[in-house]
């Protein structure tokens, strides 16, 4: 008899199951997508310096390029604690064990600034100090996840105008949403060349602000929604 009726339960639920899920399947409904996007200025740009122990007569070492590298930073009011970070250490030993010279060091260093005035400050200023080689690594908006539910709600409304339009017509109405998804699209800049390069003449002032311009990120956000109508 207990038996009897744990099976008898099991198909109860089974059979409720199916019905809600039949009845969704059979009630009818109107599907409809829709996409927003926004362009945005990055306010995070993120910078690789490599400096590099040269073979040069002084053999100018890492640690003393670092000095310059930390007060040509501070000089531009960069905060080095939050916007400087190391990334990499290396030395090379394949070259020190083979020719029997002093060890090559290398440091690699990322660098956050927050507009491309800065950026540009930074590439003319180091060069000018003999440390050229600044690689772009990506550009970021940090408001972007407030930006998403913006653009989520935009998508949102405009999936039941358009449903409201189509059905509107026929007569009908939009009951409720039965099925919501929505995808949220990459929001960062990689660039395919990121060595980054200035010319200006000898006769041009350091202190001249040239303001690079950094390509615009896209956001995109996409709902997907099935309105019940009647």
């Amino acid at each position: 008899m207990k038996n009897f009726l744990t099976v008898a339960f099991l198909l109860a639920i089974t059979f409720i199951g199916f019905s809600q899920t039949k009845n969704f399947i059979d009630q009818p409904y109107l599907e409809t997508t829709a996409k927003v996007d926004s362009l945005v200025k990055p306010d995070r740009i993120y910078l690789s310096i490599l400096i590099q122990e040269k073979e040069d007569r002084n053999k100018t070492s890492v640690e003393f390029q670092e000095q310059i590298l930390a007060e040509v930073l501070e000089n531009l009011n960069i905060d080095l604690k939050k916007q400087l970070k190391i990334e990499d250490v290396a030395s090379n030993f394949k070259k020190y064990f083979l020719k029997k010279k002093s060890v090559l060091k290398s440091k690699a260093y990322e660098l956050v600034v927050y507009d491309g005035l800065t950026a540009s400050q930074v590439l003319i200023r180091l060069e000018a100090k003999g440390i050229s080689n600044i690689h772009l690594i990506k550009t970021e908006f940090s408001k972007i996840e407030a930006l998403k539910m913006t653009l989520r709600t935009k998508a949102i409304l405009k999936a039941k105008a358009q449903a409201t339009a189509l059905v509107t017509p026929l007569e009908q109405q939009l009951v409720k949403a039965i099925f919501i998804s929505d995808t949220n699209f990459n929001n960062y800049y990689y660039p395919r060349n990121r060595q980054m390069s200035l010319a200006y003449t000898a006769n041009e002032s350091l202190e001249d602000p040239i303001d690079i311009e950094f390509a615009d990120i896209k956001v995109e956000s996409e709902v997907t929604v099935k309105f019940s109508i009647n």
